[in-house]
């Protein structure tokens, strides 16, 4: 017997086991790993409690959040991740509707071909968004004589004709609609970067 080896818990090394201490949580080679073991078992203890109600703090505190936004503060949040996603897929594109290279070093813009105030059902759909410079969007409505060949030479002439005939639909967004809307976006947005970072 003096001479069989058993594994410390703590340290993990073998000594003998006549000059180790053996406990009910365990075989230890001696009485100070004994002790580090159980403050360390402690201490994981005390860090794991502290995290989960950090975590349920964080959680509190956004559903109280969530509560009080309003239907149109959801959607504005919306329309920022979808334009973000916009000007990310088209990253490597230059302007929509004039001949600024994507090397610009000037302001983007997601930029709807039918806008948002009288064609709300189409406000979130890809076809109808594109990137654009500030210039074209902000000072020039979309420059929409530019705007109309580019956007049906990029989409084809099927999808174009799909959004005029939409182009009056009017539709109002409820909040649940809106929030698995900004996860959808999200989602899109993180296989859309990763599979740019694929082709880099």
């Amino acid at each position: 017997m003096a001479n069989k080896l058993k594994k410390c818990r703590n340290c993990k090394e073998f000594t003998p086991v006549s000059d180790g201490c053996q406990h009910p949580i365990g075989y230890f080679c001696s009485q100070d790993c004994v002790m580090k073991f159980v403050i360390g078992k402690n201490e994981a203890k005390f860090k794991k409690e502290q995290t989960k109600l950090r975590k349920e703090r964080v959680a509190s505190h956004k559903a109280a959040k969530d509560a009080v936004t309003t239907r149109a503060e959801w959607l504005a949040k919306l329309q920022t991740k979808f334009n973000a996603y916009i000007r990310q897929r088209d990253i490597h594109d230059g302007c929509i509707s004039c001949d600024k290279p994507a090397t610009w070093h000037g302001q983007w813009h997601a930029s709807h071909y039918y806008p948002r105030s009288t064609a709300s059902a189409i406000r979130f759909n890809t076809w109808n968004v594109h990137k654009s410079c500030s210039v074209c969007n902000s000072h020039l409505s979309g420059n929409i004589g530019e705007y109309t060949p580019r956007i049906i030479d990029k989409i084809g002439q099927q999808r174009f004709d799909c959004l005029f005939e939409n182009k009056t639909n009017l539709r109002t967004y409820d909040i649940d609609e809106i929030r698995r809307g900004i996860k959808l976006v999200n989602r899109a947005m993180k296989r859309l970067k990763k599979k740019q970072n694929r082709l880099q």
